[in-house]
């Protein structure tokens, strides 16, 4: 019964509680069995709230009786450890905010909570969203719950820095998860693990009570097993909030409607750009396969150029580092966090900063304090926003053609834990395909769609034009339904 539940999808637990199949109690207390038996060797959850779950099953199930039809009710979730919980310790993976229990709920979990969500607890993550490995975090690593063919010594990545959030959806230690996506902190772990994952339009989710890494950059998403789960949990996620002043006042459409909708006759562009050197054949393989499933659903495939992605990933990291140096400067051991003793004010920041921060943060900060300097200001952080502005007329003068855009997610699968943290250059190389719709702002989804000849998942990517995430789910509901991903992780709740 336990890996029963912990199977389901969300639509389905969703039908099952409305039906009295089971209640939201039995299917919380599956998960936290699921957490007891694999999270002390996947490290996907830093912290396990039992009673706060149990609390909420409970309230769920007595809602449920009175025929409530929140869309998450009784849901068990995940939350990235990036999200401030009232009364829930926060570390973003630092240790210099180990002491911090945010005295408030951030907008987008107290979304959630108003429709119905069970909070399980707060999930691993590289230390303040800075990598793409989930290898950085204070707390340690996160195991990806699969596993190479007639390898399974070899320890993966889930890909980060979402790969907490990543890890426990895929390993069945929640039904769904949030995460935030900076440069492809949702979208590769979501293709690492096997995953869809969810970048919407910059604004449509609120980033307050989101502890900040670059706030130009930052989008809150969902993590899900299926694309119409994705589609629910961001239509809970996401509305406007006064409380942020980059949050976009919109109207917020159906997304779970939006996957019902036909592809017939819309125009999907295949950009060159994204054809990068060294990329393995299976990849360009499985992209050419998702244009061709495309068609098949009535697409039309129309070949575009984006001809500044090229520069994406150099402006990206001059915008992000520089954007860190900034929001991570309050951290001084004054006002909250870490303090380590300091002979003076100055020795006390000193102190604090280099005992609190792990190494990855501490290179940011300084490479991003370099382009904000007063020399070299104009020559790096200057010239990378104009460029920032040359890929968003990219974007924008393609959708003027087209209503979407397929491209792969990341330029690999998995790869092995500290393969490549001995080369800050070919980690930073696996955003390559996701940091431009961040540079622009526009939303994009990764889809699962095959497997790699180790047996390992590939994502591939749907992009459209700001706020029109009802396309982009139409065309990944295509794309999920032609796959057929139904393969499954070697390591999950019930095996």
């Amino acid at each position: 019964m336990t890996s029963a539940l912990t199977d389901l999808t969300i639509v389905e637990a969703r039908d099952g509680l409305r039906a009295g199949t089971f209640t939201a109690v039995e299917l919380t207390l599956a998960h936290l069995h699921a957490i007891e038996a694999l999270n002390p060797r996947l490290n996907a959850y830093l912290s396990v709230g039992h009673a706060q779950a149990m609390d909420q099953a409970r309230a769920a199930d007595k809602a449920l009786a009175e025929g409530d039809t929140r869309p998450l009710l009784g849901i068990p979730m995940a939350i990235k450890d990036l999200f401030c919980t009232k009364g829930v310790r926060t570390t973003a993976g630092s240790k210099i905010l180990m002491p911090f229990i945010p005295p408030y709920e951030s907008t987008v979990t107290e979304n959630l909570l108003r429709d119905g969500a069970v909070f399980l607890g707060k999930a691993n993550m590289d230390e303040f969203a800075m990598g793409s490995s989930n290898m950085t975090s204070h707390f340690g690593p996160v195991e990806n719950p699969w596993k190479r063919r007639q390898d399974e010594s070899a320890v993966l990545v889930p890909g980060g820095s979402s790969g907490g959030s990543a890890a426990a959806v895929a390993a069945r230690l929640a039904m769904g998860a949030i995460g935030t996506d900076t440069g492809g902190s949702i979208r590769q772990p979501a293709s690492f693990c096997g995953l869809v994952g969810v970048k919407p339009t910059y604004g449509r989710c609120s980033r307050w009570g989101v502890v900040a890494f670059a706030s130009s950059l930052d989008h809150p998403g969902p993590f899900a097993r299926t694309v119409r789960d994705s589609a629910i949990v961001l239509g809970s996620m996401a509305g406007h909030d006064p409380k942020d002043s980059t949050s976009a006042d919109v109207a917020l459409p159906d997304f779970e409607k939006a996957c019902e909708r036909p592809i017939k006759g819309l125009r999907i562009g295949v950009p060159k750009e994204y054809r990068s050197d060294g990329m393995p054949g299976e990849i360009e393989a499985l992209w050419q396969q998702g244009v061709g499933w495309l068609r098949d659903a009535g697409a039309e495939i129309v070949d575009v150029s984006l001809p500044h992605t090229k520069y994406g990933l150099g402006t990206y990291y001059i915008v992000a580092p520089a954007e860190a140096s900034s929001n991570l400067a309050r951290y001084d051991g004054v006002r909250f966090g870490l303090r380590a003793n300091g002979a003076d004010l100055q020795d006390l920041y000193e102190r604090t900063r280099a005992e609190g921060f792990g190494a990855e943060v501490r290179r940011r900060i300084m490479i991003g304090t370099y382009v904000l300097s007063a020399g070299y200001y104009d020559a790096y952080y200057l010239r990378a926003q104009k460029v920032r502005a040359l890929i968003l007329r990219d974007f924008t003068d393609v959708f003027a053609d087209v209503d979407a855009l397929l491209t792969p997610t990341a330029p690999s699968a998995a790869f092995a834990q500290g393969e490549k943290m001995d080369d800050p250059i070919k980690m930073y190389l696996n955003d390559v395909f996701t940091v431009p719709a961040n540079l622009a702002g526009v939303p994009a989804i990764s889809v699962p769609s095959g497997l790699d000849a180790n047996g390992l998942p590939l994502g591939l990517q749907v992009i459209t034009r700001s706020f029109d995430e009802e396309t982009m789910f139409a065309v990944a509901t295509a794309l999920e339904r032609a796959a057929g991903f139904i393969a499954l992780p070697t390591l999950r709740a019930g095996r």
